[in-house]
């Protein structure tokens, strides 16, 4: 269990005292599946298995009322998805206020996370050798990239879909028709050390556009860092890494400021990032 800092100050109107939040009353919240069956009581799902009905394990929920909230039942199992808000105790989510329905999808990021990091070439971005721009020769470039010295990662950046999907917003059909054209798309390929020396190996089988991005680890270190901080951090629900930061990234239920502070401290600042399920409110 986490020690019980202060999380927050509140800022005062005029000359009124500060208002602090302790760890104990620091509301959570988070749009979840709430889910009971024949082996536990409500419990918070991260990640919920397919089956039918469905299963999962988390962390108990305080002050849940079935009859009080719409569900599908099967079987012995209950289960909906809502959002809730209360309090944490490093184990269980005590409801402060009524579950409710979970709000709107979010929205994308405003920034592309596949777009390219290289600047955009004069004349824009095409290929240098047509009949080597094709699905086929790109997965060969990804196999090869792989086995080169410092891989970090490859992305695809299919920027030019927004073109056409401004041009009719109404034809979903038209951006599923031109997705993922060799021709078009640009391919991105992540090195630590100097990314343009591997240019020639990749050309060799590659011809359309192609970006060479430096990157701070190599994939192999990334997922050897991946594996063992989701076996050394208590409490980890989901693990994965970022290759453009060069990050790994760890899911827990609640990422407090001071559980950070331990990881940085363990793994090196911002090398490790924690990712709360569970929100602070306000």
């Amino acid at each position: 269990m986490w020690p019980l800092a202060v999380l927050a100050t509140l800022a005062a109107c005029g000359t009124a005292p500060a208002v602090t939040v302790t760890a104990s009353e620091q509301r959570y919240e988070a749009d979840l599946t709430v889910l009971s069956d024949q082996q536990h009581g409500p419990q918070l799902c991260a990640m919920v298995a397919e089956s039918f009905p469905p299963q999962c394990k988390g962390p108990d929920v305080v002050g849940w009322d079935w009859a009080a909230v719409a569900h599908t039942e099967e079987r012995g199992t209950r289960w909906g998805d809502y959002h809730v808000v209360g309090t944490w105790d490093g184990e269980k989510l005590t409801l402060t206020e009524p579950p409710r329905s979970p709000g709107p999808p979010a929205s994308p990021p405003a920034a592309d996370p596949f777009a390219t990091t290289c600047p955009e070439p004069e004349g824009g971005w095409r290929p240098v050798d047509p009949a080597k721009a094709t699905e086929e020769a790109m997965s060969a470039a990804i196999a090869r990239a792989q086995s080169l010295p410092g891989y970090a990662g490859s992305s695809i950046d299919q920027s030019y879909l927004q073109e056409i999907e401004a041009y009719d917003p109404d034809d979903g059909s038209s951006v599923e028709r031109y997705a993922n054209d060799p021709e078009r798309l640009v391919l991105t390929l992540l090195f630590t050390g100097d990314p343009l020396a591997h240019e020639p190996a990749i050309r060799e089988i590659w011809g359309g556009a192609l970006c060479l991005a430096p990157a701070t680890r190599s994939e192999s270190d990334l997922r050897a860092l991946q594996d063992k901080a989701s076996e050394e951090i208590e409490g980890a629900v989901s693990a994965g890494t970022n290759q453009r930061t060069g990050q790994v990234e760890i899911g827990v239920w609640v990422a407090t400021p001071e559980h950070q502070q331990e990881v940085d401290e363990k793994y090196g600042k911002g090398v490790v990032v924690l990712n709360g399920v569970l929100k602070p409110v306000g």
